[in-house]
């Protein structure tokens, strides 16, 4: 059975080890009612400053989960990890190549029961993921809806994770991507830094991802999490 742990997450506070945080913000952060913190960055994560982090985090009862794009940062004690690929490159290392050269060399301690696959389809070009992946950002919606079908029914991949970092995205883009999936548990990430762009992605994600915001505005940041709850009470009231 694939891990099911962000099944029932519909706002998540992504922290970037690389990025450094009082102990201030992340008590608020932590104490916010968000459902999960997740831990991760495009650059500059390290073992150690993962560590670091965690240890801090772990400090509260909220969960916490990490996007493992480095096998060298496989820090052990949290609640899951999510391995990501990003889809939109033709530069097969970051599809399948460096998940091959980790597994080679570390499949064996993995925790098998606590990792899920994460299909990233990256749409900001200026993005740091962008750049390092050399993700193919310039495609039509009808590709991006393809891409995210291919990764959706063709590969089964449990999460879908549409990253604009650092621009909010295309919503109508969102909802008819939503829409055309079958199995794919749908991530949304980039550009919230409002209560009330948070509301307007979780009327099309199953979870609304907010990261930069934090580090920018706080009380900003605070209240996406009441505005994700308030917009998917109003869509089950409506539906």
């Amino acid at each position: 059975m694939l891990p099911s742990f962000y099944d029932n997450w519909k706002h998540v506070f992504k922290l970037d080890p690389e990025r450094p945080i009082d102990d201030a913000t992340l008590d608020a952060i932590c104490t916010s009612g968000t459902d999960a913190i997740l831990v991760g960055g495009s650059s500059g994560v390290t073992f150690d400053n993962t560590v670091d982090l965690m240890a801090r985090i772990r400090r509260y009862e909220v969960p916490c989960a990490f996007e493992l794009s480095d096998p060298a940062c496989g820090v052990p004690g949290f609640d899951g990890y999510f391995i990501p690929s990003v889809i939109n490159t033709k530069h097969t290392e970051w599809l399948i190549g460096h998940h091959v050269e980790a597994l080679r060399d570390f499949g064996h301690l993995l925790p098998w029961d606590l990792i899920t696959g994460e299909a990233y389809l990256v749409l900001n070009p200026e993005s740091t993921v962008a750049k390092v992946s050399r993700a193919e950002t310039n495609i039509s919606n009808e590709e991006a809806i393809a891409y995210s079908q291919v990764a959706d029914r063709l590969w089964n991949v449990p999460v879908l994770y549409v990253e604009y970092s650092g621009v909010f995205g295309d919503m109508a883009l969102l909802k008819s991507i939503k829409s055309g999936l079958k199995q794919a548990h749908l991530f949304y990430g980039g550009g919230i830094s409002s209560p009330e762009l948070a509301a307007q992605a979780a009327a099309s994600a199953d979870t609304v991802v907010v990261g930069n915001i934090i580090y920018e505005n706080l009380d900003a940041a605070l209240a996406t999490v009441n505005a994700v709850n308030l917009a998917i009470k109003e869509q089950d009231h409506v539906f």
